[in-house]
């Protein structure tokens, strides 16, 4: 019989593929629907994923932090942060250049579609290896992670078009699914679980707030706002 967390990891992929059909998303201003997924998905973080992250991350075994145990996750996901904005920045820069020079942008949506190949693994992963136990943790985390990959595959789609349509939402939507095979396999410890949910948290916040701020989004602050706080009450109460 397939797990609870198989289902869900084809549920997610699903998501990359459904997504683009909906037209209401391709609209400046900017979807108060993706606001809302933006601002709940938000909200799991700080909410839920940073306070339940007791103990150690794989950073314990690393002298430099030896006195900052408490602190580790927020190392680690501030890590998370600065990785993705590295990426999104170099892969800014690097079509700003393709788009001036008139190059072939292959290059640009490999580095993109990579990293967030990446990303969804790990999240695929985490279906598995769970920092709270219980099927409605697993519950809440899966409709969080749906949410922010509405919200991820618009900013995809905006930046690469056609290919993200022909390739890219295949790639990431397989990466969930390959994920939570992995994770069936194989068999980790609660640092590496805390590790890998502070990195994740620090990736979320940075992939949202992305896709919120420029101001040619026209985003809707109250939509975010609506979204966060509604699932910070139903994280809160159920």
């Amino acid at each position: 019989m397939t797990s609870l967390p198989g289902v869900l990891s084809l549920l997610l992929a699903g998501v990359h593929l459904v997504t683009g059909e909906v037209r209401s998303f391709r609209v400046v201003p900017r979807s108060s629907w993706l606001s809302m997924a933006g601002g709940a998905s938000v909200a799991y973080v700080f909410v839920h994923i940073l306070p339940e992250l007791k103990g150690g991350t794989v950073l314990a075994s690393v002298p430099l932090f030896f006195g900052f145990v408490e602190r580790h996750v927020y190392i680690v996901a501030l890590f998370g942060f600065s990785l993705f904005y590295g990426l999104e920045r170099l892969a800014q820069t690097a079509g700003d250049e393709a788009a001036s020079e008139r190059k072939a942008d292959d290059d640009i949506f490999w580095l993109h579609i990579g990293s967030f190949t990446a990303y969804n693994a790990l999240i695929g992963y985490l279906l598995v290896h769970r920092e709270q136990p219980g099927q409605v943790n697993l519950l809440l985390y899966a409709v969080a992670m749906g949410l922010h990959f509405v919200v991820n595959d618009y900013g995809l789609r905006e930046f690469h078009h056609q290919i993200y349509d022909r390739l890219g939402r295949w790639l990431l939507a397989g990466s969930v699914i390959v994920g939570w095979a992995i994770g069936n396999a194989t068999e980790v410890d609660e640092a590496v679980v805390n590790t890998l949910f502070a990195f994740l948290a620090g990736g979320i916040i940075l992939n949202v707030i992305k896709e919120e701020l420029p101001e040619e989004r026209q985003s809707r602050f109250w939509a975010f706002a609506a979204g966060a706080s509604g699932y910070t009450t139903i994280l809160l109460f159920v």
